[in-house]
């Protein structure tokens, strides 16, 4: 089975209860959508048990916005502000301070491993995974970094004309959103909402409430 797993944002109880529900075999594969710092209480929890994970299963991390950030920040020296206003002092609490983060070099090369989206045949159809979307009508070879991340009403309210079902997470919603073209599975765990992760072989849909309210 090919499960595709909403945003989590720190929410490590709340990950951890949702893979239970699953209970992963060896057969599955488990593509992660992003966003798995910031806002919640345990963004250090969450990667330790991502890393771990991704050791006994098959396992496909995208990158979201709030890993992109981070290396912005950590790799290329941008200016912290837009981090700080999207959650960063929970995941440096989570950490400590920021120099422990920025000394946590297993964790600094799991960021740097994640890809801006994967692609995978399931039931002879073509599922593009990304964090945030695709700008319509554009190829996929040509999007750009900057619109796989952070795109939202643009991707959602327009048909993208891609050859792909578009799996996307950032853009947190009351449950499940499927249209034709694209799947959004981010249901606002982090705002004590529902964790969910969603199979593409046959649409069951398993959640996870999140007693932690940001």
């Amino acid at each position: 089975m090919v499960w595709a797993i909403g945003d989590i944002h720190g929410c490590l109880d709340s990950l951890r209860r949702l893979l239970d529900k699953i209970a992963p075999s060896e057969y599955d594969k488990l593509i992660f959508l992003g966003d798995y710092i910031d806002r919640g209480p345990d963004s250090k929890g969450v990667v330790d048990l991502l890393i771990e994970l991704r050791k006994q299963f098959k396992c496909v991390f995208i990158r979201g916005n709030h890993e992109q950030m981070l290396l912005d920040v950590l790799d290329d020296g941008d200016d912290v502000y837009l981090w700080l206003i999207n959650g960063a002092q929970a995941t440096w609490r989570s950490y400590g301070n920021l120099e422990n983060l920025k000394a946590e070099q297993t964790h600094l090369s799991f960021f740097r491993s994640t890809v801006y989206y994967h692609i995978e045949r399931v039931n002879n159809t073509d599922y593009l995974f990304v964090h945030g979307g695709v700008r319509p009508k554009i190829p996929l070879e040509n999007q750009s970094p900057q619109d796989l991340l952070w795109i939202r009403e643009e991707f959602i309210l327009r048909k993208h004309q891609l050859p792909y079902i578009v799996v996307f997470g950032h853009t947190p919603m009351e449950d499940v959103f499927i249209a034709e073209d694209k799947i959004g599975v981010d249901t606002g765990c982090v705002y004590g909402s529902k964790l969910t992760a969603f199979c593409l072989n046959n649409g069951r849909k398993v959640q996870v409430g999140c007693t932690h309210v940001r």
